[in-house]
């Protein structure tokens, strides 16, 4: 009933990954597009001379902002001569200015890019704040915007950057990362590694350069749930599980990836949102219910999130406190609803509906009495034992339920097993309208 503490880090990407990435990425062209790189002030601003490298490469111009701190860990000469382009630092420059040349930084690029984004500047940009020239920049812009966090794990989880980042989110601002990994302080890890060079030249690519390849699930809508949801019993407490909601984000982001139009419905988590769905945060199985529920109509349902199966009968009005060692106090508690069911027998009921079992005992009999009791098409069954690691952990280990049998799959990491779900409901859409 206490807060639940951040997920199981995940690792970062192995070397050969990136090698991989960096031959793709010879076919990337960025020819004369113009990109404004604005160079937050931490200690990975050093990869920024890397990631100008890498842009310029693929053809790219690229014009350097810094900010005061940003100075601190890199020079603006060794940022200018490999960007082969003037760094502009200064707001109040009598030479740049003359023009109002914040306005013209900030319109004539294609796309401003912000590596790194420390929890200061992001917090400016969430704000409005307009104090120097990288924020005045990005308030004056009319151009879309990728940001690059990084930040110390604590200062990445604090409450206020997690509203930072959602007003950002709805702002329309474009994130990449950050990983997560060890840290430059001495025993730090967590989330808050910025995105590797070749990972942000990666996601520039995605929104300058056009993708015409016929997206498989085009025109199908879906809604996935993902995370936890938590309960409440007083104003402090409440009930809740493990759930890291990195299973449901995944098969998200692969379903848009293969065109669907998604709505991600997440309980309260501490991972980035996918950057291609809708997302609607919810606090409650009631709260999740009802979002789902709007959602509707859609083509596919895929239910991933570990909904609390009680709640509090009374939610206390002040924090329960102890009675003098008399014991604790009694819980009356109630049954929540059951999301995936009552989609099952909706008269809106989606065309394709997949429900996650999590158990950790006689996992493929409760599965099949699932796949039963919910009407749904696909159940796949994770078994979520403390010794397994499923739960906040990066791997998972499932089988795929239907009428037609049982599927054991491999064990894969979490994006491995939503690609894998994906492909098959690629195949059963494609199935389905052959048999038509």
């Amino acid at each position: 009933m206490q807060k639940n503490t951040p997920p199981a880090e995940l690792k970062p990407q192995p070397a050969s990954l990136h090698q991989e990435q960096d031959v793709s990425l010879h076919s990337l062209n960025l020819k004369n597009k113009r990109i404004l790189l604005i160079i937050g002030g931490g200690i990975a601003a050093y990869k920024c001379l890397n990631l100008i490298r890498r842009l310029r490469e693929c053809g790219a111009l690229v014009r350097p902002v810094m900010t005061k701190a940003a100075q601190e860990f890199i020079t603006p000469l060794s940022v200018s001569a490999i960007a082969n382009d003037k760094v502009f630092t200064e707001l109040f420059n009598r030479d740049d200015e003359h023009d109002i040349g914040h306005i013209r930084l900030s319109r004539e690029a294609d796309l401003i890019v912000v590596a790194p984004a420390t929890a200061d500047l992001m917090a400016k940009m969430a704000q409005g704040h307009a104090n120097d020239l990288a924020s005045t920049v990005l308030l004056a812009t009319n151009k879309p915007v990728l940001i690059a966090p990084a930040m110390n794990p604590q200062m990445w989880s604090h409450p206020a950057t997690q509203r930072n980042i959602k007003t950002l989110h709805s702002d329309g601002i474009h994130f990449i990362g950050p990983n997560a990994g060890e840290m430059a302080e001495s025993g730090e890890a967590g989330y808050g590694r910025m995105a590797e060079p070749m990972e942000i030249v990666g996601s520039i690519g995605n929104l300058l350069v056009p993708d015409n390849t016929p997206k498989p699930l085009a025109g199908k809508r879906a809604i996935v749930t993902s995370g936890p949801t938590h309960e409440p019993i007083d104003p402090v407490r409440y009930i809740a599980n493990r759930s890291s909601g990195k299973q449901g984000h995944a098969i998200a982001h692969a379903l848009a990836q293969a065109g669907a139009e998604v709505i991600l419905v997440s309980g309260p988590v501490d991972i980035p949102a996918p950057q291609n769905c809708e997302v609607i945060h919810i606090q409650t199985a009631r709260e999740m219910q009802k979002a789902v529920e709007t959602a509707l109509p859609a083509d596919i349902a895929v239910m991933v999130a570990a909904v609390a199966d009680w709640r509090s009968v009374d939610e206390a009005d002040e924090k329960m406190k102890k009675d003098n060692g008399k014991g604790p106090s009694s819980l009356k508690l109630t049954e929540n609803p059951d999301i995936l069911k009552g989609l099952g027998h909706h008269k809106k009921r989606p065309a394709l509906l997949v429900g996650f079992a999590a158990e950790t005992e006689n996992l493929e009999k409760h599965a099949k009495a699932k796949l039963k009791s919910k009407n749904a098409d696909w159940i796949i069954a994770n078994d979520v034992s403390p010794e397994g690691g499923v739960m906040g952990g990066d791997k998972n280990t499932v089988k795929r339920l239907s009428n037609s049998g049982i599927e054991d799959w491999p064990e894969m990491d979490k994006s491995g097993v939503a690609q894998k779900l994906v492909d098959e409901i690629i195949k059963h859409f494609i199935i389905e309208t052959v048999d038509i």
